[in-house]
């Protein structure tokens, strides 16, 4: 909420913030992992009321895969390949259907997945909404996404620490794993 809060201009009011992510599953070397996550979503529902969690899954594949440096007799390996799935078309179709029900006045995109430019350009031309997008880590934005939105952030180291969830959450006893 906070780091919104700080993108946002003061006249904007929040009113939801949907985050589309998969169930993780546990790992030899991390079998914690679902328990983390499970973790950090009730302190986000906990903390935040405005707070909404929509699922895609994940699908886990072996294929085979060339090397980047093939030696005699070896091209490819085998390779145990990871995919979020669902999330990026889940967060496209929410775009544009709080759209059209005039959900939002702005939109506020935290991602650089280029696959949701359809939905912005829509969003966009049909439904005149304004659209932020907030690129996470040091990459640069999309410039599919670029074109379809209104402005743009980086989400700096600084700012991501100065809006932490507080540990404990107020109200509850869920702190903070060492690992989220």
């Amino acid at each position: 909420m906070a780091l919104f809060r700080a993108v946002l201009q003061g006249h904007h009011r929040i009113e939801c913030i949907k985050y589309f992510t998969a169930r993780v599953t546990a790992t030899p070397d991390d079998p914690s992992k679902p328990q983390r996550q499970d973790v950090y979503l009730r302190a986000l529902r906990n903390h935040v009321p405005e707070f909404e969690v929509h699922f895609g899954h994940f699908l886990t594949h072996r294929v085979r895969a060339p090397l980047a440096k093939p030696t005699e007799g070896k091209r490819f390996v085998e390779i145990i390949k990871t995919e979020e799935k669902g999330s990026d078309v889940n967060l496209a179709v929410h775009l544009l259907n709080d759209a059209w029900l005039d959900r939002y006045d702005c939109a506020i995109i935290v991602s650089n997945d280029s696959d949701l430019a359809e939905s912005m350009r829509l969003v966009k031309e049909h439904g005149g909404k304004t659209i932020g997008l907030i690129t996470p880590g040091k990459s640069h934005p999309s410039r599919q996404l670029l074109k379809h939105s209104d402005f743009a952030r980086h989400i700096r180291a600084s700012a991501l620490r100065s809006c932490q969830l507080p540990s404990p959450i107020p109200g509850t006893n869920i702190r903070k794993p060492d690992h989220w």
